[in-house]
């Protein structure tokens, strides 16, 4: 598992074609989202304390499960090429390895820098993620974008309402 963290962190796109295809590893794509959650409750000082950081954990499985559902959904549905196969599975596990660099956030507590880290982090993550949905769909990049952005929209959009609910 920390192979292919590292590999998916350097964006191998044949570590995320290895997790795409590995049934076994969607568990590991679950405790890289956990472990990443865990990293950010750290390195933010565990300012929210015991519940926030059970409640940062929970929200960033449901994030994670919402997204690839989602992006699922944008991807076979409306940018789907003849080359498209993938399954839900496949997304959560690249999807979730994408998260890989995120374990860096726990340096977030180191004033200045621990800022300008978080921030490249983000970044990194997000080329992550498009990388992730790219392998898992069979898209060229900017069908993985769109698609990315799309189903990121309806996760914040779906987040906000349930929020505002509840």
């Amino acid at each position: 598992m920390m192979d292919r963290m590292v590999r998916t962190a350097m964006l191998d796109v044949q570590a995320y074609e290895e997790v795409e295809r590995d049934r076994d590893a969607t568990i590991q794509a679950l405790l890289i989202v956990v472990l990443v959650a865990l990293a950010s409750a750290i390195g933010g000082g565990l300012a929210a304390g015991v519940s926030g950081v059970i409640l940062g954990a929970l929200t960033s499985i449901i994030g994670w499960l919402l997204f690839a559902g989602v992006s699922y959904w944008v991807g076979t549905t409306f940018f789907a090429g003849p080359q498209t196969r993938t399954s839900m599975g496949e997304l959560l596990r690249a999807t979730g390895f994408a998260q890989s660099p995120g374990v860096l956030r726990i340096l977030g507590f180191i004033p200045i820098i621990g800022i300008i880290i978080s921030l490249i982090v983000s970044v990194w993550v997000l080329i992550a993620v498009v990388i992730g949905v790219r392998q898992a769909l069979d898209f060229d990049t900017w069908r993985a974008v769109a698609t990315s952005l799309i189903a990121w929209i309806i996760q914040v959009v779906l987040i906000i309402i349930t929020f505002a609910i509840l």
